[in-house]
């Protein structure tokens, strides 16, 4: 019986088998590759010399002595060696061109791809310029004039694309909710500025999520159930809590890390959706069965490479807004859960973000102090904010007035500006103390009251006259915040705590 090296392809004259792979091979040339690499040539396991084995026809037959420097033996000896090196390159080069025709193969693929994704992007470029002179007269931006196909490609590239159905959604719900803007007013029985400066202490729920590591990052309250709210904690739990019962609804479970936003999605006659996001890079979504009363998994959504710094629900109540500290931001479809855009990378990592109300904008906070507000429609960049002559800081919250005509986000380490959207300049900037530092801030359904929480508490403040109208002290900070039905309260979150204020009983 007869067989060949699988390295030279030669028959071997000091044959050995692999005990791994049990291929044969010239021990002379295996010896080497296993010197240089430490690994099977055929399989590429790990290949050590006692897992040779010696292949012997006759094992009495006695070795030969080695030839002499100068003796025709050394010669063949040297060209021996010469003819195993070759085949060693030979072999090498084999692999190497199969590994270069994997990745020519590939590059062909991706190419074919991306010249089928930019012909469809050139065709969507025309309604890409028409949304973006849209939404720049709406906030009196003047719109950098688009010089070239190539430009505009690279834009509509950031932007994607969305799917027919989804901007038909969102033009219906900015026409609907912008006709209404100029008549948006206090709902009947709305709490006034006189009803807020009378607010006091009224109801503590303590001992909320583990003490370990302890502390509520994030809070939200139902509009259907307002006595039923949602916590997210640094304890990687998602809490529903009832306020009539004053008990545990459900504890819901997923996150790797701390979470970082939580809400609800309460629509008409679907099911009721909690939503939260976390520094895990991840957002989950639980759905509300009716039949149970349970609220169940429904998707984990990991679109992000970077921590899920925002999350909000859009207008229209079938999208979710997500903004990440990888660049990036995404919309999401909350009927099927897929992603139905995702932005190019921006300069910063982003670190809030805010929905406009009547859903054609949004905007996001960075560590560079700046806003930048994008066209939802297009994955346009619409305007970018940032106040003059302040010392570096992030933006970490930011929030829309109900009218949408402005936008409050911190200007400083300790203020808070209110941005005027049609200018666009800042209104007013409000000091809140050397020693303040902002974690959230929030505009009332209304608009007529803003709130700030921090490390000393909470504020809150008359829209338009910036008069304060009423602080809260007696937790320490506040870490979020959320104004309660009718304007009539506020629910703050302080360490393990949920605090609700509201006129004195």
């Amino acid at each position: 019986m007869s067989f060949f090296c699988s390295i030279s392809g030669e028959p071997p004259q000091d044959p050995v088998v692999s005990s791994k792979s049990g291929h044969v091979y010239e021990r002379r040339l295996i010896l080497k590759y296993i010197t240089e690499n430490g690994t099977d040539p055929i399989t590429g396991d790990k290949l050590e010399e006692s897992d040779l084995i010696s292949v012997k026809a006759n094992p009495k037959t006695a070795p030969p002595r080695p030839p002499n420097a100068t003796s025709i033996p050394a010669l063949l000896q040297t060209l021996q060696n010469e003819w195993d090196a070759t085949m060693l390159e030979t072999f090498a080069l084999r692999q190497q061109y199969n590994s270069l025709r994997q990745e020519l193969s590939y590059a062909l693929y991706a190419q074919d791809a991306a010249q089928r994704v930019v012909a469809r992007l050139i065709k969507e470029r025309d309604a890409a310029r028409e949304a973006l002179s849209s939404v720049a007269a709406t906030m009196n931006v003047e719109v950098p004039a688009v010089g070239g196909d190539v430009e505009m490609a690279e834009s509509a590239q950031e932007a994607g694309g969305l799917p027919a159905e989804v901007l038909k959604q969102i033009d219906e719900t900015h026409q609907k909710l912008s006709a209404l803007r100029k008549k948006r007013k206090a709902p009947e029985g709305y709490a006034t500025a006189e009803d807020v400066k009378g607010f006091a202490p009224k109801h503590t729920i303590p001992s909320l999520h583990s003490p370990s590591p302890a502390g509520i990052t994030s809070l939200a309250v139902s509009t259907k159930n307002p006595s039923q709210f949602l916590t997210g904690g640094n304890d990687k739990v998602v809490q529903i809590y009832d306020r009539s019962t004053d008990k545990v609804i459900a504890q819901l479970k997923g996150h790797t890390k701390k979470v970082t936003h939580v809400a609800f999605r309460e629509h008409q006659e679907e099911p009721t959706l909690v939503l939260s996001a976390g520094a895990d890079k991840i957002a989950k979504v639980w759905a509300h069965d009716s039949a149970s009363g349970e609220y169940i998994p429904k998707a984990t959504i990991r679109t992000h490479k970077g921590e899920v710094t925002g999350l909000v629900v859009h207008p229209t109540s079938t999208l979710m807004a997500l903004g990440s500290t990888d660049r990036t931001w995404s919309l999401h479809d909350l009927t099927n859960f897929n992603q139905v855009f995702r932005s190019a990378e921006s300069e910063e990592p982003f670190h809030s973000l805010g929905v406009h109300p009547d859903g054609t904008l949004v905007a996001l906070g960075t560590p560079g102090g700046m806003i930048q507000v994008f066209d939802i429609r297009t994955g346009a960049l619409a305007a970018s904010l940032q106040p003059e002559g302040t010392a570096p800081f992030t933006v970490n919250t930011l929030s829309f007035s109900e009218n949408g005509y402005h936008l409050a986000a911190p200007d400083s380490l300790s203020s808070v500006a209110v941005w005027d959207l049609r200018k666009p300049k800042i209104a007013k900037s409000i000091a809140l103390g050397e020693s303040f530092k902002v974690n959230r801030v929030a505009y009332d359904v209304s608009a007529g009251f803003l709130g700030v929480a921090g490390n000393e508490g909470l504020r809150v403040f008359a829209h338009k006259s910036w008069e304060e109208l009423v602080r809260f002290e007696d937790g320490g900070e506040v870490t979020d915040f959320v104004f309660g039905e009718a304007g009539k309260e506020i629910w703050g979150v302080t360490g393990r705590e949920v605090r609700i204020w509201g006129a004195a009983l």
